[in-house]
């Protein structure tokens, strides 16, 4: 069937952000075509991410870019391509990814590194890479309204590079993929590709989040021996069981040091931590945590604030090992593929971190349920 949309704007309902913390405004927004190595895609199901909120708050003021369309975990199909793109086409089912994957700069030329020169995350970038200019505009486009990590998936609509959109089979789930987009991936890919966790092996993962119970999902994969779950809030720790977890630590009752805690329950520290918390004490303690000699700490979690490591160059000589991690160390475009298959194998529980199913009109009440710590992943159907 002939597609009239195509080269044409689109008219569709919107997520907009105008502000710190202000509800998003459900609006009528005008979406151009794809230019050259675009894509345009029909999202049918989102889910609202930490990243997300963090932006919706403003807690980064260098983020704080009004108005915005947020958003980057979500599937949909493709409406549309641009005159350059290759290897996808109308009617592909697809997951976008705020990481992108170009294939042909030095970085992703390189496989110790999932960066990409062109295409990476940058929180700062409010517009398309390619030409600096929006694709969104106000009903009657007198408005700008700018983009998100390379994504932008609060809306019926959206445009991307095709080097952050990735073909999955259309015969998987895409109400649960929605989530491989950035928690799950970013969890479960930090112990597999990161860390490289063996079986046997022990590991302690502070904040219990999406992400921190992606890790422990990972971990249980993996055949860990131990795995340890911190938290300030108890009412996590049933969900952290079902996922792997071994051992609770309530970080908000321990009378004693944390890391010492976590050295003496482990036999004299785990062989990985994994800070999802974005707190620098956290990522502290999770260093401490580690073993004298190989421990490795993997850092997840965003620190919005410009903060230095709390860590003395001299603690280094232990050998415990700090290493930072995004998306998981997943090559997009040539690795999430395989573990959309190995999730729906069941290699990783989808289900157990979709919390919430809303229509994407109560969008503003799934953040609500992520502020109160209510959610993992709530999933909105547009």
């Amino acid at each position: 069937m002939e597609n009239k949309a195509a080269g044409k704007v689109i008219t569709c309902r919107a997520a907009v952000a105008r502000g710190p913390g202000l509800p998003l405004a459900i609006e009528e927004v005008q979406v151009d075509p794809p230019q050259g190595t675009e894509v345009r895609v029909k999202i049918l199901f989102t889910s609202i991410c930490h990243t997300d909120l963090s932006a919706w708050k403003g807690e980064n003021e260098a983020e704080r870019v009004y108005p915005r369309i947020l958003g980057h975990e979500a599937t949909g199909v493709i409406e549309s391509v641009g005159e350059g793109v290759t290897g996808l086409k109308e009617g592909d089912h697809v997951v976008p990814i705020f990481h992108g994957e170009c294939g042909e700069c030095a970085y992703c030329l390189r496989p110790e590194t999932n960066a990409c020169k062109k295409f990476g995350i940058d929180p700062m970038r409010k517009t398309m890479p390619s030409d600096g200019s929006v694709r969104f505009w106000s009903k009657d486009r007198s408005e700008p309204i700018f983009h998100f990590l390379n994504t932008s998936t609060f809306s019926e609509y959206t445009v991307m590079e095709s080097s952050c959109i990735v073909k999955i089979d259309r015969r998987f789930p895409l109400q649960k993929l929605c989530i491989v987009s950035c928690g799950v991936s970013t969890g479960v890919g930090a112990v597999w590709n990161t860390a490289d966790v063996q079986a046997g092996q022990k590991v302690a993962i502070f904040g219990l989040g999406a992400v921190g119970l992606a890790v422990a999902a990972g971990a249980r994969a993996r055949g860990a021996s131990q795995i340890i779950g911190v938290d300030i809030n108890p009412n996590k720790f049933d969900k952290g069981k079902n996922m792997g977890i071994t051992d609770f630590i309530n970080s908000g009752q321990l009378q004693e040091s944390l890391s010492e805690e976590i050295v003496r329950i482990s036999g004299g520290g785990v062989d990985y931590s994994f800070e999802c918390s974005g707190n620098l004490q956290a990522l502290r303690e999770a260093f401490l945590s580690t073993h004298n000699g190989w421990g490795l700490t993997v850092m997840l979690g965003v620190h919005v604030k410009p903060d230095t490591l709390p860590i003395h160059p001299m603690e280094l000589f232990s050998g415990r090992r700090v290493e930072g991690c995004i998306f998981g160390g997943f090559k997009g475009k040539t690795q999430l593929p395989d573990f959309a298959v190995q999730c729906v194998k069941g290699a990783v529980d989808l289900d157990q971190f979709i919390t919430h199913e809303l229509p994407f009109e109560w969008i503003n009440e799934g953040l609500q349920l992520l502020v109160d710590g209510k959610s993992l992943r709530c999933v909105l159907s547009l």
